[in-house]
């Protein structure tokens, strides 16, 4: 079971300043073969499919816990597409061309299919597919295959985040750098634990420090390098038996937090009317309101 929040992670930046092939890089953080549809997903069906959890519940729990941050990453990667696009039209009749615009849109379907939001699509447009879903059943197999694929995504958002200098994009960027760190760290250590190899001597993949990058280091000066949260109130517990000791880069010691981190509320998104979205004139809010006050016999 999930639970949800009317929240997400961080604060993104709200800004005035359109880019939507902005918008169309971070779609590969959120569609890619490394994006976060892809980690959420292979760590997902790795834990609906996880065998002896008894005996490996350490293991077991660190796969459910990280399970969902990443649902909660699909959700700001979201958000900080549909900034980037947010004020790239305006309304106008549609003889007068309101999305002419945005024609030459790297990837238009933005426009054409999702009113200016995000999509499960990678950079190019290409629809996320479950193939890109790994679960040998094999714990040292998975684990390591969880490793590579957060440094592969390390990878992508470096290189995404070096693409564009839109705020909103380098926010959510800098963040899930520094939280995707603490997961190849997490693998890392697993499989320290599962094989005796120190993994953590390879960290980090690529050997560019988060530090580099301005929106990463005030993360990191908070300590959310070192913190990993079970996200749930009571279950999962047993990552303090792989998330322990000091983290591999600055020393630092090691936190495990019973729950899920404090969040924001989630931004509002105005309308698009040269969209039709969300096609409701102020009449219509109107009766909305006034069936809603009958449906609750509420009564001015």
């Amino acid at each position: 079971m999930f639970k949800r929040m009317d929240e997400i992670a961080i604060e993104i930046p709200d800004v005035e300043k359109p880019d939507p092939n902005a918008a169309a890089a971070i779609q590969e953080l959120l569609g890619g073969k490394f994006g976060e549809m892809s980690t959420l997903n292979n760590y997902l069906y790795q834990s609906f499919n996880f065998r002896s959890k008894e005996k490996l519940k350490p293991f077991y729990d660190l796969v459910m816990s990280i399970t969902a941050e990443e649902l909660g990453h699909v959700e700001l990667v979201s958000h900080g597409i549909n900034k980037c696009l947010r004020g790239s039209t305006e309304y106008k009749e549609p003889d007068d061309t309101p999305l002419g615009s945005v024609k030459d849109a790297r990837l238009s379907y933005h426009y054409l299919a999702g009113a200016q939001g995000a999509m499960p699509f990678d950079s190019m447009g290409n629809p996320w597919t479950g193939a890109n879903v790994f679960n040998s059943g094999n714990l040292v197999e998975d684990l390591l295959h969880n490793f590579f694929l957060e440094c592969g995504a390390r990878t992508h958002k470096m290189k995404v985040y070096e693409m564009t200098d839109h705020p909103a994009a380098r926010e959510v960027v800098g963040f899930l750098l520094v939280r995707g760190g603490v997961h190849v760290v997490a693998y890392a250590k697993a499989l320290e634990i599962a094989t005796g190899v120190n993994v953590t001597k390879l960290v980090p993949i690529p050997s560019l420090n988060n530090k580099a990058f301005n929106e990463t280091r005030k993360y990191e000066d908070k300590g959310v390098h070192t913190k990993l949260y079970t996200w749930s109130d009571n279950d999962f517990n047993a990552i303090n038996q792989i998330w322990k000791g000091t983290h591999p880069e600055d020393g630092l010691p090691l936190e495990v937090i019973q729950g899920a981190p404090e969040g924001v509320p989630i931004p509002e998104a105005p309308p698009v009317e040269e969209e039709f979205a969300p096609g409701i004139s102020q009449e219509d809010f109107k009766e909305i309101a006034r069936r809603l006050k009958m449906a609750g016999n509420i009564t001015d």
